[in-house]
C-alpha cells in the first residue's frame, strides 16, 4: 500500500492541491502508529525539539532538484510550527555512504551523541512518470521507529508531497494533525473593493475568489474544503440595499445565491456535518441567528431577543453554537444549544465583545473584545470560565480563528496602520504577519485538515 498523488490535467491539479484533495489512495509502508504523544504542544513551547533531517538521498541528479523542494519545503513547515530546532549539517557525524534508511542499516548513537532527539530520514526515486518518497521517522533515544511511509506523487506536486510529509511528521509526534495543506479565506480590498480572496497557511500562493467588484466579506469554508460562503452588498428591485449570501463552488467554479431575504444575510458558520449554516438574518426584524437547512435552503430561527444576534460559530460536536448579543444592553458573547435551548452568558468584562471562534481541537472559545480603548484577542473555556488575553498594546486585533489543529489563531491587526492577517500561537507568541499588498484584510478563516 502507498500513499498516491496524481494530476489530472494542470488547472484541476492546481485546483485539487489548493484545497488539499489530491488523495486517491492511502496506505504506507510498514505504517507504525506512535504508542504515545512524544511532544505536549503546550510544554514543548518552551523547549524546541531537537530534529535531524539529513539529505535526502538520490539515485541520480535528476532527483536532485525535487529533493531540494521537498527538504525546503518539509523545514519550512516544520519550522513554522515553533516546535523544531534543526540541527545544523555540520553537526552529522554519520558516514551517509555506509549507512541505509532502516533500523539496523545505521548507527542510532551517531545522532544520539550529537542530541538529536528525532531524525527523519529519505530517499527519493523515479517511479514511472512520477517521483517517490521513502519517509522514516525515528526516535533517537527510545531507538524506535516512530514512522515508516512512502508516498508517490506526479513531478509537478513534489511540494504537496512535501506538505504532506511534515503534517504526518506533526501527527505522529503531537497526535494533532498538520496544517500545512490548509487554506485562510479572507476579504481584502487590494482593489478598491472588497473581494475575497485565499491563501495558503503561512500567506503564500494568494488567489483572488470573487470579483463582484462590490462589498464581499465574512468568508466561511465548508467542512470539507470544497466551497466558501460569504455576504455581498447588493442591490434589489428599487435600488434597495441588501446583504445577499452566496456560495462559490470550487469543483464547478460556480456561485449559487443561498439566501436574498431581506436585510442581512451574513455572518454565516457551516455546522461540522456540511448540512447546515448558522447566519445572522433580519427578515424578520432584529437580526438574529437562524440555522439553514442547505438542502432546501429553508430556515429555522434559533434566537430571538430584542437586540441583536450575530456571529455564530458551532461547537466541535455540532450541539452548540456561540454567538455575540446585545440583550442585556452590551454586545456579549453568549452561547446556546443548537435548537435555540440553553442559552448561556459567557462574558461580562469590556465594553464590545465579537466575533468568537470555536476551537475543533482544545475545546476553547476565542473572541475580539473591547479594553484599553481598541480591541483585542482573547481566549477562555466554552463555560465563559479562565479568559485569557491574547493581544496589549499593538493597535486594534480583532477576527479570530482558530486554526483546525488548534495550535494557532489568525486575526486581523492594525499594528502597522493597515490592517492586515496575522497568525499567533494560542498563548501569543511567535506571531507572524501573513499578508503584504492586499490593502486591507480582515476576517480571516482558516480551512480544515482533509482527512485522508
Amino acid at each position: 500500500m502507498r500513499t498516491s498523488f496524481q494530476s489530472a490535467g494542470k488547472r484541476a491539479g492546481e485546483r485539487a492541491v489548493c484545497l488539499g484533495l489530491l488523495w486517491l489512495a492511502l496506505g504506507s509502508l510498514a505504517a507504525l502508529a506512535a504508542d504515545r504523544t512524544y511532544i505536549s504542544v503546550g510544554a514543548a513551547k518552551t523547549k524546541k525539539t531537537v530534529l535531524a533531517f539529513p539529505d535526502v538521498r538520490v539515485l541520480s541528479p535528476r532527483e536532485g532538484a525535487f529533493a531540494k523542494i521537498i527538504t525546503e519545503t518539509t523545514t519550512n513547515d516544520l519550522t513554522f510550527m515553533e516546535l523544531f530546532k534543526f540541527l545544523p549539517a555540520s553537526a552529522f557525524i554519520e558516514d551517509s555512504a555506509k549507512s541505509g534508511l532502516t533500523l539496523g542499516t545505521f548507527k542510532m548513537t551517531d545522532w544520539s551523541a550529537i542530541s538529536s532527539e528525532f531524525l527523519l530520514k529519505t530517499s527519493l526515486t523515479p517511479e514511472g512518470a512520477g517521483i517517490a518518497l521513502e519517509a522514516y521517522l525515528y526516535d533517537v533515544a527510545g531507538a524506535k521507529q516512530v514512522m515508516a511511509k512512502k508516498y508517490v506523487a506526479a513531478q509537478a506536486d513534489v511540494k504537496t508531497l512535501a506538505h504532506t510529509l511534515a503534517n504526518d511528521v506533526v501527527e505522529a509526534l503531537t497526535g494533532l494533525p498538520g496544517v500545512f495543506l490548509t487554506k485562510i479565506a479572507m476579504s481584502c480590498d487590494r482593489t478598491g473593493k472588497k473581494e475575497i480572496y485565499m491563501m495558503n497557511y503561512d500567506g503564500t500562493d494568494v488567489k483572488q475568489i470573487t470579483h463582484h467588484n462590490s462589498i464581499s466579506f465574512s468568508p466561511a469554508w465548508s467542512p470539507d474544503g470544497t466551497k466558501i460562503a460569504y455576504s455581498l452588498f447588493t442591490r434589489h428591485k428599487n435600488n434597495i440595499k441588501n446583504i445577499d449570501l452566496y456560495e462559490f463552488d470550487f469543483k464547478t467554479e460556480t456561485v449559487r445565491l443561498l439566501s436574498n431575504r431581506k436585510g442581512i444575510n451574513s455572518g454565516v458558520a457551516y455546522a461540522p456535518d456540511g448540512k447546515r449554516l448558522a447566519v445572522t438574518m433580519s427578515f424578520l426584524g432584529n437580526p438574529d441567528i437562524f440555522v439553514m437547512d442547505l438542502s432546501n435552503l429553508s430556515v429555522t430561527p434559533i434566537t430571538k431577543s430584542f437586540g441583536f444576534d450575530v456571529d455564530p460559530t458551532w461547537s466541535p460536536d455540532g450541539k452548540a453554537l456561540a454567538f455575540v448579543s446585545s440583550r442585556t444592553g452590551v454586545p456579549m458573547v453568549f452561547s446556546t444549544a443548537s435548537d435555540g435551548t440553553k442559552v448561556q452568558r459567557l462574558t461580562y468584562a469590556g465594553k464590545y465583545n465579537a466575533t468568537p471562534t470555536w476551537s475543533l481541537q482544545n475545546n476553547k472559545i476565542g473572541f475580539a473584545g473591547w479594553i484599553d480603548s481598541h480591541f483585542d484577542i482573547f481566549i477562555m473555556n466554552p463555560d465563559g470560565t479562565k479568559i485569557e488575553r491574547l493581544t496589549k498594546d499593538q493597535g486594534n486585533n480583532e477576527d479570530p480563528f482558530f486554526s483546525p489543529d488548534g495550535n494557532f489563531l489568525a486575526f486581523s491587526s492594525k499594528r502597522t496602520g493597515q490592517q492586515n492577517i496575522y497568525v499567533m500561537n494560542t498563548d501569543g507568541t511567535f506571531v507572524k504577519r501573513l499578508t503584504y499588498g492586499l490593502g486591507n484584510c480582515v476576517a480571516p478563516k482558516w480551512s480544515n485538515v482533509i482527512k485522508k
